[in-house]
């Protein structure tokens, strides 16, 4: 093996590793856990902000001028909770892959460290007041933090039995609430001496420190050059069988959430949106049919395919692809180690990162609106709700267009191979007849 390959195979092995470590795993699926609440929340602000006027009107006049507020209450109590659900489903799922430490008092000693951290305000009347902001998006760099190294620190004094042994006579959830106790108090006395040190600081707090550490990295994550450099991570990986998607989502999630959060908040103020680059950006406009842009390549499949082997693919294929669903082509084609269909692979969607960010900020098509649309929804559809604006469904239409045109001639090239391997298996079977 030449020592080129020899090298890539090392760094293919360490990024494999990286994506299937417990830490990026729990990171990846705790947050996931946030998903359905932020899409609940979703859907009562797009009943809040429907952007037709004729609708708001009628609804400001049927239930009085200040109905969204209401209706939107809904989403204050699940879409701007999104950090503190993370740090609970992060903490829960990391102690969970331990195997031998109770998961559920660990998520809650991660949830008291995550309040800790939040600067509370004191009112006259001796009440604390928690500002919002700092359990949703915002907080979701400390989130993460807290859920992934909190509890590790949690576990490994759990390890060194740096706790109360209960006998075994008493109940399981009693045994694990005294399993916890010295954990728990060391955990949060580390937090808090933590954010005793940051209040001496002209940084004052946490989060302001949270801030300061990675706003180099959200300036980055949220520019067209960034979103092209993690677009291109993500197919590249893909073609060694390595969920791209997955590894760079554990590092920029909570960037481009953040950014999410920012232009729902300018959207429900009426003011101008400040992201181009936001969850949706990615979900909705550059992975049209999954990975890879891979819907263009599904429809050719259908309109062009003439082996045997891709007839039957496209059809099993062109239902999931429409829902963004793509393991199926990518395993199947196959993509994966398939140098040859790499070009289109990593081109379509640089394209559409390309198109969708220089449309949006040109303004003939609508920014997204900040709400989250579900990834598995269709195109045409996702483009309207993402934007709140006919110009994101016609934009798609577009992407979807420009996607087929990369993949047509890589797809014909490989079916015209497929048809004549077709052939020559067919003379061998007749010959060996």
């Amino acid at each position: 093996m030449s020592s080129k390959g020899s090298m890539k195979d090392k760094v293919m092995k360490v990024i494999g590793k990286i994506s299937n470590s417990r830490h990026m795993i729990a990171l990846r699926d705790g947050i996931a856990q946030a998903v359905p609440l932020i899409v609940i929340g979703s859907v009562f602000m797009i009943i809040g902000q429907f952007p037709i006027q004729g609708y708001l009107k009628f609804m400001a006049h049927t239930f009085g001028p200040h109905w969204n507020v209401v209706i939107q209450q809904i989403t204050y109590a699940s879409f701007d909770l999104m950090g503190l659900i993370a740090v609970i489903g992060i903490s829960y799922n990391l102690t969970k892959s331990y195997g031998d430490v109770a998961p559920l008092p660990a998520a809650l000693v991660a949830m008291c460290g995550f309040f800790l951290t939040i600067p509370f305000s004191m009112h006259k009347d001796g009440t604390f007041w928690i500002p919002l902001a700092q359990l949703g998006s915002t907080g979701l760099f400390i989130a993460i933090i807290i859920g992934l190294f909190l509890t590790d620190f949690y576990v490994w004094m759990v390890h060194k039995k740096i706790t109360i042994k209960m006998p075994a006579s008493v109940p399981p959830a009693v045994s694990d609430s005294f399993t916890a106790l010295f954990p728990g108090f060391f955990c949060l006395l580390l937090v808090w001496v933590i954010r005793m040190g940051v209040s001496f600081t002209p940084i004052e707090t946490i989060p302001n420190l949270m801030q300061y550490i990675f706003k180099p990295l959200s300036i980055v994550g949220t520019s067209l050059p960034g979103a092209l450099i993690c677009e291109f991570l993500v197919s590249f990986l893909w073609l060694f069988g390595i969920h791209g998607a997955n590894v760079v989502s554990g590092v920029m999630t909570a960037i481009w959430l953040a950014a999410m959060q920012q232009n729902a908040v300018a959207f429900a103020a009426h003011k101008a949106l400040p992201n181009i680059v936001t969850q949706q950006f990615f979900d909705n406009f550059v992975h049209i049919g999954g990975s890879g842009a891979t819907l263009g390549l599904a429809i050719m499949m259908i309109m062009f395919a003439k082996s045997d082997e891709y007839k039957t693919l496209a059809k099993l294929e062109i239902a999931p692809a429409f829902f963004n669903i793509n393991e199926p082509l990518v395993f199947g084609f196959p993509v994966v180690m398939n140098p040859f269909i790499a070009v289109p692979f990593i081109v379509a969607p640089l394209l559409n990162v390309l198109i969708t960010y220089f449309a949006m900020a040109s303004g003939i098509v609508a920014k997204t609106i900040g709400i989250m649309v579900p990834w598995t929804t269709p195109a045409i559809i996702s483009g309207y709700l993402a934007t709140g604006h006919i110009s994101g469904a016609v934009l798609q239409a577009v992407l979807i267009a420009v996607d087929s045109l990369v993949y047509v001639y890589f797809f014909k090239k490989a079916d015209k191979r497929k048809v004549q391997a077709q052939m020559e298996n067919a003379k061998k079977a007749e010959t060996q007849a």
